[in-house]
């Protein structure tokens, strides 16, 4: 992925945001609007920072020497994203595991690394698979398995309008492709806090 490069500045998209409210038919000087673009192109800004984060600043050479080999779970990630289609969010949990072979990542790194990916224009199914393989390749594990849950706006707010609908999504990659017990023993941890 090209590094992340803003054309024109902050000014430039306070000024498109203003053109979108204008063009919706809003009057732009009334009180309530006054600093709406600068505030949707800080927030937008917050929003999509993804882009302006790579994996090895992110990890920050967190790793660190482990015997263990056993399933490392982190669970109930809050995750915040935009979809790439419409723009609009989609907001969910996001739960990572991996089989450790040496090392182990600091446990807020994994949070970190959903963050990074989450926080870009995106698809959930290609969320899914970007936290995956970013978390083998830095972690050289014998496996990872990560599964998303989330609620979009785009078929709530919008479209067909459903409002209990919910989307997973699965990634698994090494052993947790390979071996049915270990992908068995994800589920079931994930199984035993949801029967909480």
């Amino acid at each position: 992925m090209l590094p992340f490069r803003p054309l024109g500045g902050r000014r430039t998209v306070e000024k498109y945001w203003q053109k979108i409210l204008e063009h919706v038919g809003e009057d732009t000087s009334r009180p309530g609007l006054l600093d709406t673009p600068k505030r949707a192109a800080t927030a937008f800004s917050f929003l999509t920072r993804g882009y302006k984060q790579d994996l090895a600043t992110v990890v920050n050479d967190a790793l660190f020497p482990s015997d263990s080999s056993e399933m490392v779970l982190v669970q109930d990630i809050e995750m915040y994203s935009l979809c790439e289609h419409h723009i609009l969010p989609f907001i969910g949990r996001c739960h990572v595991a991996y089989i450790p072979q040496g090392k182990v990542l600091g446990l807020s790194k994994v949070a970190r690394i959903v963050d990074m990916f989450a926080r870009r224009l995106q698809i959930q199914e290609q969320l899914t698979v970007q936290i995956a393989e970013s978390i083998l390749d830095v972690t050289g594990a014998l496996g990872v398995g990560v599964i998303i849950e989330a609620e979009h706006m785009c078929m709530m707010m919008r479209g067909v309008e459903k409002q209990n609908s919910s989307t997973k999504t699965s990634a698994m990659l090494g052993s947790f492709r390979s071996d049915a017990r270990t992908r068995d023993e994800f589920l079931a941890l994930l199984q035993m806090r949801s029967n909480r």
